[in-house]
């Protein structure tokens, strides 16, 4: 289901109950709507419309103009071509168009520069964002991740995921006990890469790492504090070039689970919303769906959906990782290019997102393909991606 329209609290004698939803009506068209209901201690009942007059009722409210409506000579909002000054501020977010990039090369032994610029040929576009993985104590970014970003013609912002936990428990890296690796890593960015702006996430998709047992000190608030104690001590050693995102897993019943919303670590130290995001080729297979459905799907919860909630924290949001699995059984090769071909203007109805980072790989953990050339017919609808102009920005290096 997609996003709330109305909702309606009746008296429990009520014998109906009526919903505004012309804030989802945009044009001409056919519409579907879903009612549901959060009563948990008895039961809900709806008439069908085998009841006839006692069953749902569509009532329209038409309204016609005093005068026929004047075609705007200009669109509304810009119309940017390849090649506009569409550039970055402090926080490396777009003053238009969107951020393009990829992790590649993901569970191979691909070194991933090569995995890198291996994709941006088969894609036709250079990507504005390197996505990379640390953990520990590795320090970064290393000397090849600097001169990837740094390549001449081809610059690119670095975005790098840093598991600091790795090792131990968040609750012991709130309380202190990685502060020594904190500093480390801190005094290295500040002596080798302390003046371009990079994007980092403090371990990406902890969903599937909560526990809900007090004092194990992998709580969802653990998560939380372990996040705030990382960035303020890295703020406070200094670093002043890092954009702190916040990647989440977005799979429902993570999503629907009570301590979800205690992960968010605050919009004081986050400054950009992350989501790391699949669908499945498959004809009715797991997560089978376009990209309004990457983004979008809900569980059986009131949960409105991972980008409506996005939206609400205010932040820039992105894609920080999404492929379409090929098929793992026989299926039609032109499925994923159907995928493929409604992902710009889905993205376009989605005007938050300001990147979008494909994650690109062979085999991942569970032998899915999500290589953007699967198949010919894949690679052909990719490439049409990546050629539209909406991802032309310049990002000053």
């Amino acid at each position: 289901m997609g996003a709330v329209l109305a909702s309606a609290k009746p008296a429990a004698s009520a014998a109906a109950v009526s919903f505004d939803v012309s804030a989802g009506v945009g044009k001409a068209g056919t519409y579907t709507f879903a009612v549901t209901s959060s009563v948990s201690n008895a039961i809900a009942r709806f008439q069908s419309s085998e009841k006839g007059a006692a069953g749902p009722q569509l009532t329209l409210t038409l309204k016609t103009p005093a005068t026929k409506p004047t075609a705007p000579t200009a669109p509304t909002a810009p119309v940017v071509q390849p090649g506009s000054n569409c550039t970055v501020d402090a926080k490396l977010v777009p003053s238009c168009n969107v951020l393009w990039g990829a992790a590649a090369g993901g569970f191979s032994e691909t070194p991933r520069d090569q995995a890198l610029r291996e994709w941006e040929a088969k894609s036709g576009r250079t990507a504005s964002i390197y996505h990379t993985y640390h953990r520990g104590d590795e320090l970064f970014p290393t000397k090849a991740e600097i001169a990837m970003a740094n390549e001449a013609g081809r610059s690119r912002v670095l975005f790098t995921n840093w598991k600091v936990g790795y090792g131990t428990k968040w609750g012991k890296v709130a309380a202190g006990e990685q502060d020594a690796r904190i500093d480390k890593l801190s005094a290295y960015i500040k002596a080798n890469y302390g003046k371009d702006k990079f994007f980092m996430a403090v371990h990406h998709e902890p969903e599937n790492d909560v526990s809900t047992v007090a004092g194990s000190q992998m709580t969802a608030k653990d998560y939380a504090a372990m996040v705030r104690h990382t960035i303020g001590r890295m703020n406070a050693n200094g670093v002043t070039n890092v954009v702190f995102v916040m990647a989440y897993m977005n799979v429902e019943k993570w999503n629907d689970s009570p301590w979800w919303a205690d992960l968010y670590p605050g919009n004081d130290v986050i400054d950009w919303v992350g989501v790391d995001s699949y669908v499945n080729a498959q004809p009715k297979g797991f997560h089978n769906g376009d990209f309004t459905y990457l983004m979008n799907r809900t569980g059986k919860t009131a949960f409105p959906g991972w980008y409506n909630w996005a939206v609400t924290t205010g932040k820039p949001v992105m894609v920080a990782e999404w492929a379409v699995y090929e098929c793992k059984t026989a299926c039609s090769p032109e499925e994923k290019a159907k995928i493929h071909a409604k992902v710009v203007e889905q993205m376009k109805a989605m005007p938050a997102i300001k990147a979008m980072v494909t994650f690109d790989t062979a085999s991942d953990q569970q032998g899915l393909d999500m290589r953007i050339d699967s198949t010919p017919q894949a690679l052909a609808s990719f490439k049409k991606i990546a050629a539209d102009p909406i991802f032309t920005v310049n990002i000053g290096r």
